[in-house]
C-alpha cells in the first residue's frame, strides 16, 4: 500500500457507509420505487456510492462484481437502506456470466429499468513499459466488458418490448491521460461507442449516456503513489478531488425523468479538470518539473 503524501487532506479515500446514507440530495424520496437498477462494479468505490443513491430512492438493486467479500459487503449495506438486493459475483469480461446475469435479473424481476455501467480499473505506469498483459486485462474489462453489459441488456429490452436505460461511467481523457493511457484508451472507445448505441438502439426506446468523473476520491486513491495523489489536489480549478456521491447524482439526473430528453450525451463532474490543472496518477516526470 503506498504510503500517506505529505498533504493529509489529499488522502481521503471515499464516503463512509454512513455519509453515503446521509449526504444531502436534491432527488425526492422514492423517486425510483418500483424501478429496477444494476450497478456493476458495486462493492466499493464509485459503484457503492451510486448505488447507495439509487437504493435511498427507493430502487431494487442488482448488483455485480469480482470481489466476494466487497460484494457481501455492499450487499448488507445496501440491504439496510430497505430495498431489496441481488449480488452476482461475476466477471464483465466474460460474455457467458453476463448472459447469465441478465437473464436472472428478468427472472427475478421481469424487468430492467437503468443499467449502471461502472465496472472497471486500471493502474498508474508509464505506458511504454506496459505489459501486454496489463494492457489486454484494462482494455478487456473497461472496454468489452461494458460492451457486453450493453449488448445484452439491450437485447432483452428489445425481446420484452421494453424501453432502457444505459449510463458508462468513463473518464477525463480530452487532454490526454499519462500514467494511465490503457484506461484513457478504453474510456474513449466507450464514449464513442455510447454515442453510436443512442443512434442506434433510439428506435428501441434506449437512452445511452455517460458520466465523466475527473478525479473523485475513492479507495482506488490507495493504489496510486504518493506524488500521483499529491497531484490531485491541483487537479482542477477548485483545486481539490470530488466525492462519490458527486458521481452518484449525476448518474441519477441522467436515469431518472429529469434526463428523458437526453441521449448520447455525457455529463463531466471534474470541477473543470478538462481546462485546467495537472494528474499525474505515475507520479510527475523529472522532465516537466519546472526548475529540474
Amino acid at each position: 500500500m503506498a504510503k500517506e503524501p505529505s498533504n493529509p487532506d489529499v488522502w481521503r479515500i471515499g464516503q463512509s457507509d454512513e455519509e453515503l446514507s446521509t449526504a444531502p440530495t436534491v432527488y425526492r424520496d422514492g423517486l425510483f420505487e418500483g424501478k429496477v437498477v444494476l450497478v456493476s462494479g458495486a462493492g466499493s468505490g464509485l459503484g457503492r456510492g451510486i448505488a447507495a443513491l439509487f437504493a435511498r430512492l427507493g430502487a431494487s438493486l442488482v448488483i455485480c462484481g469480482r470481489n466476494e467479500e466487497r460484494l457481501a459487503s455492499a450487499e448488507q449495506f445496501l440491504s439496510s437502506l430497505g430495498v431489496k438486493v441481488h449480488a452476482k459475483i461475476l466477471s464483465i469480461r466474460e460474455p457467458d456470466q453476463v448472459e447469465a446475469l441478465m437473464d436472472e435479473v428478468w427472472e427475478r424481476f421481469g424487468r430492467l429499468d437503468v443499467l449502471v455501467n461502472n465496472a472497471g480499473g486500471q493502474f498508474p505506469q508509464e505506458a511504454i513499459d506496459f505489459a501486454d498483459k496489463g494492457w489486454r486485462a484494462v482494455v478487456e474489462t473497461n472496454l468489452n466488458g461494458t460492451w457486453f453489459m450493453m449488448q445484452r441488456a439491450a437485447r432483452r429490452w428489445r425481446d420484452h418490448n421494453q424501453q432502457g436505460n444505459i449510463v458508462n461511467i468513463v473518464a477525463i481523457f480530452e487532454r490526454g491521460m499519462p500514467g494511465i493511457a490503457h484506461t484513457g484508451a478504453a474510456r474513449a472507445a466507450v464514449t464513442n461507442l455510447s454515442k453510436t448505441m443512442a443512434v442506434e438502439w433510439a428506435p428501441l426506446g434506449i437512452r445511452v449516456n455517460c458520466v465523466a468523473p475527473g478525479t473523485v476520491a475513492t479507495p482506488g486513491f490507495r493504489q496510486y503513489p504518493p506524488e500521483g495523489v499529491e497531484s490531485f489536489q491541483q487537479c482542477n480549478v477548485q483545486r481539490h478531488p470530488g466525492d462519490m456521491h458527486d458521481v452518484a447524482q449525476a448518474v441519477v439526473y441522467l436515469a431518472a425523468e429529469s434526463g428523458k430528453f437526453i441521449t448520447g450525451d455525457t455529463i463531466h463532474v471534474d470541477a473543470g479538470q478538462r481546462l485546467w490543472g495537472e494528474s499525474w496518477p505515475a507520479g510527475k516526470p523529472d522532465y516537466f518539473k519546472v526548475g529540474v
